[in-house]
C-alpha cells in the first residue's frame, strides 16, 4: 500500500466516523424530543385519569367484597342482572328523565336560539342573560329554589319535578351550542330560500334546522350526560319512589362500596364507548352536510 492510498483510507475512515457520530447525535436528540416534558405530563395525566377506571374494572371481577384479590368471578354481574331490581328501577328512572328532559330542552333551546339570533325585540338581551343563569348559579341554589317553588305551587315531588328541574338546567347548554352554530350561519342562504319562494316555515325546517343539526345533536347528547350524572339538584326535587341512579348509588355506598356498583359502572362504560363509536360517524356526516 502506497503512502497516498494510506492517507486516503485514513481520511475516509475519519469522514465515516464523523457521519456516524452526527447520525448518533441526531438520534439522541430525537430520542430526547420523543420523551419531552410536555409528553411526559400528558402520559402522567392520562394514567391519572384512567387508572381508577382500570382498578374499578378489575375489582368488578373480584370474588370477594374487599380490596384483597381472592380470585376471578362473575358473581357480581350475575347479582347485577338478576338480583338488583331496585337498582335497575333507579337506572330506568334516570334514563327516562334524561332522554325526556334532554329532548324537551333541545326543542326549547333550539327554538330560543333561533328566535334570539334572527329576530330583534326589546327583551332580547335580557333573555340572553337570564338563559345562562342556571349555568352560573351553584346547583345547591337551583335545587333549593326549585324545591321551594314546587312546594309553593303544591306539586308533589316525584319524577315530574325531576323532569322539570333537569329541563331547566339543561336548557342553557343546548341554547349555547345552537347559538354557537348560528354564529357561523350565512344569512344569504335564508335570503336565497326566500327568493326561491320558500315560506318562513319551510325555511326554518328545510334550511335553518338542518344547518344547525350538529349543534342540536351535540346539545341533546350533552343534556343527556348532565342529566344522568346530576345528584345535587335531583336530591332536592325527588320524592318517594322516584330515586334516580346517582341517588341510589349514594344511598348504597354509605354502607360501603358494593361490587355490584362496580359491575354496573363497567356496563355503563362499555355502553358509553359503544354509543360514542356509533354516533361518531353520524356526527361527522351531519357536520359535513
Amino acid at each position: 500500500m502506497t503512502g497516498k492510498s494510506l492517507v486516503h483510507n485514513i481520511i475516509t475512515s475519519l469522514r465515516t466516523g464523523n457521519s456516524q457520530g452526527e447520525a448518533a447525535r441526531h438520534a439522541k436528540r430525537a430520542y430526547r424530543r420523543h420523551f419531552s416534558f410536555s409528553q411526559t405530563i400528558f402520559i402522567a395525566t392520562i394514567v391519572f385519569l384512567f387508572l381508577p377506571l382500570m382498578v374499578l374494572i378489575l375489582y368488578s371481577f373480584n370474588s370477594s367484597k374487599g380490596m384483597n384479590w381472592t380470585g376471578f368471578s362473575l358473581v357480581w354481574y350475575e347479582q347485577l342482572f338478576f338480583r338488583s331490581r331496585d337498582l335497575w328501577r333507579a337506572f330506568w328512572n334516570s334514563a327516562f328523565v334524561a332522554v325526556s328532559s334532554a329532548a324537551t330542552a333541545t326543542v326549547l333551546g333550539t327554538a330560543g336560539a333561533i328566535g334570539v339570533n334572527w329576530y330583534r325585540f326589546k327583551l332580547r338581551n335580557y333573555i340572553q342573560v337570564i338563559s345562562f343563569m342556571p349555568m352560573i348559579l351553584p346547583e345547591i341554589i337551583i335545587g333549593v329554589s326549585l324545591s321551594l317553588f314546587f312546594a309553593g305551587v303544591k306539586i308533589q315531588l316525584g319524577l315530574l319535578t325531576i323532569f322539570i328541574a333537569h329541563t331547566t338546567f339543561n336548557l342553557p347548554f343546548v341554547f349555547l351550542m345552537v347559538m354557537a352554530r348560528l354564529d357561523e350561519f350565512d344569512f344569504s342562504i335564508i335570503e336565497a330560500a326566500h327568493d326561491l319562494g320558500a315560506s318562513e316555515k319551510q325555511t326554518l325546517f328545510k334550511v335553518t334546522v338542518p344547518i344547525c343539526m350538529p349543534g342540536i345533536v351535540s346539545g341533546f347528547l350533552t343534556a343527556i350526560t348532565i342529566s344522568l350524572e346530576d345528584f345535587v339538584i335531583t336530591s332536592f326535587v325527588s320524592g318517594p319512589g322516584s330515586s334516580t341512579l346517582p341517588i341510589y348509588i349514594y344511598s348504597a355506598i354509605r354502607f360501603g362500596v358494593s361490587p355490584v356498583i362496580n359491575a354496573l359502572s363497567v356496563v355503563m362504560i362499555l355502553g358509553t364507548v359503544l354509543l360514542t363509536y356509533l354516533l361518531r360517524n353520524f356526527l361527522k356526516y351531519i357536520a359535513a352536510k
